[in-house]
């Protein structure tokens, strides 16, 4: 009897162990479906791809180094060439296109691609809204259902780890130490001991079902698949010089340098008047002790 209503009970705590585990798993297969035939519909945009690698201001350079509208030197600064001073002459697509125009709202003065990556605000604008545009065509991936972020469900897990714990000891228990008489006994103590035993396997069966179903980042390895096709034209010096001017973002400031060059006479003037006022206030100081001395040394004499 005893070995009956432990078989019992073992099995339905063994159910509602696994229940949720099964649920989980059906839960996540779903979703990691789901999430996999969204990113396969997705038409990858070379532009679109690189710019959530953070590398389309490299292949939007790459591309007008293609197209002869730009040249690179040796130490990373950018000039337009015959063609790219061209007003009637741009990309088709509009990232090459504004990196074009920042370029040439530069010209002749050398500038870096690092310094309009950073700091031309008409070329920022136009790849924000670039971006902004193509981010609306992307869809809206599923969430993958974990509890982590469920404190409730969190804290009735750990209730009912609890639980299970000590009805497994308890059962365990009550297990060993009876006696089965006859074969529905011993199938029935069997029945238990083979609940027992899955109910030490629920937590591997639950970190399985995890690593089994996780999709990992499918959009993320569709970005990075690939180079962009322009920039993967290029060859190794053009690539490093390209590479070397997106890198530099201080050196070659374009059209800037004259503002700081005149920021700098400014602070010469200033530094020259301060000059002359601390050597007016010296040489007032040098005077007016000139003017003591004699006086000082008149009483002693007489």
């Amino acid at each position: 009897m005893r070995q009956l209503a432990l078989a019992i009970l073992v099995s339905a705590v063994t159910a509602a162990v696994y229940g949720p585990i099964a649920l989980l798993w059906w839960r996540r297969a779903r979703v990691r479906g789901q999430m996999l035939r969204l990113v396969a519909a997705v038409e990858p945009e070379p532009y679109h791809m690189a710019l959530l690698r953070q590398e389309a201001t490299e292949a939007a350079a790459a591309e007008l180094v293609l197209g002869g509208y730009l040249r690179i030197d040796e130490e990373g600064a950018a000039f337009l060439t015959g063609q790219g001073r061209d007003p009637a002459r741009a990309p088709a697509h509009p990232m090459p296109a504004a990196l074009l125009e920042a370029v040439r709202r530069h010209d002749p003065e050398p500038v870096s691609i690092g310094w309009i990556d950073w700091c031309d605000d008409g070329y920022l604008e136009q790849r924000g809204a670039y971006r902004s545009e193509r981010d609306a065509l992307l869809p809206e991936l599923p969430r993958m259902p974990d509890r982590a972020g469920n404190q409730f469900l969190a804290c009735c897990s750990c209730v009912g780890i609890v639980l299970v714990m000590f009805f497994w000891v308890l059962a365990g228990a009550l297990l060993v130490t009876g006696r089965p008489q006859g074969l529905r006994e011993w199938a029935c103590a069997v029945v238990a001991g083979l609940g027992l035993s899955a109910l030490l396997l629920a937590e591997k069966a639950g970190r399985v079902v995890r690593e089994r179903t996780e999709c990992g980042d499918p959009l993320g390895d569709l970005v990075r698949s690939a180079p962009h096709p322009a920039f993967a034209a290029l060859d190794e010096e053009q690539r490093m010089l390209v590479l070397r001017s997106i890198g530099d973002r201080h050196t070659w400031r374009g059209a800037d340098t004259v503002v700081h060059e005149e920021a700098d006479e400014e602070d010469d003037e200033d530094d020259e008047w301060l000059d002359d006022k601390v050597w007016w206030e010296d040489a007032y100081e040098y005077r007016a002790t000139d003017e003591d001395e004699p006086e000082a040394k008149g009483p002693s004499s007489g």
